[in-house]
């Protein structure tokens, strides 16, 4: 008589319109553990639905069939695809299937399992795709034949860095006892402290680590005047003999990086630029590796001068071995990219 009565309850509530996850909330409300489970009001509001007046089972005989038929499994297929993130309670109340029969179908039948979705810079047109395609073939080949060597080249970009550090979740996660409140991290504001470094490194190390000046923009004359030739400067101190001959600087395409009279300096100082695709950080040393690697090893600053000093620090006490595994990384992306056709691999990176 209970399942009767909870099965008119959910009878009227669908005929006014209410979804299954309420109409089961309110049973729990009123019933506590004696109400009926989400996927059994999800299943009856679905008869509902479709015009069934009798709240009743159906009577049946025998053992029942097997619900592995392949109508069932085209069902549950098109549940899926029609959306592809569909609960098990969904998929539930879209088919009236068992979670046990489902779960098989999807896994056994189907071969499906559920990830992430994953989250790119940029949605790539078939010619950007293109693009990194031929440019990661002709860099490639200059490394492959010996006319480029890694360790003539030299990366850098700018990176905001806040005072205040919150880190991955896995981080943040800490033991509490019995009754004990979890500790909190408050969301950043847009008004938190913060400052722009440039950083440049090659495969032996860093080149230059520079706080850009509070209140101060990056435009192409700050760029060559407090980045470009600090660097060509060290460049110059760390190659007494051979200079700035055979460098390449590898810069993705903001701005200030490709206006005329930074081309301009770069070609005086018989420095090469190395082609790199737009739209493309994960082919972009300092995006896929250091800007991470230096927020990750930082703890909260309490003022600028600080700050400075201890990304300083961080970038001078990576070890050689990493830079140059950095490096080595970018021409196993490069193959990455060509073999991916030009869209964004880092699902694929091991």
């Amino acid at each position: 008589m209970d399942n009767e009565l909870n099965r008119y309850y959910i009878k009227i509530r669908t005929i006014l319109e209410k979804d299954p996850k309420t109409i089961h909330e309110e049973l729990v409300t009123a019933l506590g553990p004696n109400a009926p489970s989400y996927p059994t009001v999800a299943r009856w509001a679905k008869h509902f639905r479709e015009g069934r007046e009798d709240v009743n089972d159906a009577p049946r005989s025998g053992r029942p069939a097997s619900e592995l038929t392949d109508e069932n499994i085209e069902l549950v297929r098109q549940v899926i695809i029609n959306d592809p993130h569909s609960t098990y309670d969904e998929i539930i109340a879209e088919t009236s299937l068992s979670h046990r029969t489902i779960e098989r179908i999807i896994h056994d039948c189907l071969k499906m399992k559920k990830v992430t979705s994953r989250w790119v810079p940029h949605q790539l047109t078939d010619e950007q795709k293109q693009q990194r395609v031929k440019l990661c073939r002709e860099n490639l080949t200059k490394f492959q034949d010996g006319s480029w060597r890694l360790c003539d080249i030299i990366t850098g970009d700018e990176t905001w860095i806040y005072h205040r550090q919150i880190h991955h979740k896995s981080k943040n996660a800490s033991w509490v006892g019995e009754g004990e409140s979890p500790t909190t991290v408050v969301r950043r504001s847009k008004f938190e402290p913060k400052n722009l470094f440039s950083i440049f490194f090659k495969s032996n190390g860093p080149i230059l680590v520079h706080c850009v000046d509070v209140r101060k923009t990056i435009d192409h004359d700050y760029y060559i005047e407090n980045c470009l030739k600090p660097v060509v400067k060290e460049i110059w101190k760390q190659r007494k003999s051979a200079g700035t001959k055979g460098i390449k600087l590898l810069q993705d395409n903001a701005r200030p990086h490709i206006q005329s009279d930074v081309i301009n300096y770069l070609i005086e100082q018989r420095i090469k630029i190395m082609s790199h695709p737009p739209y493309s950080p994960d082919l972009a040393p300092c995006d896929y590796w250091l800007n991470d690697y230096i927020k990750r090893n930082l703890i909260d600053q309490p003022n600028e001068k600080s700050l400075a000093r201890t990304v300083s620090k961080v970038v001078k006490n990576i070890p050689e071995e990493e830079y140059k595994k950095t490096f080595d990384k970018l021409l196993e992306r490069m193959e990455l990219c060509i073999n991916n056709h030009g869209d964004y691999f880092e699902h694929l990176v091991k």
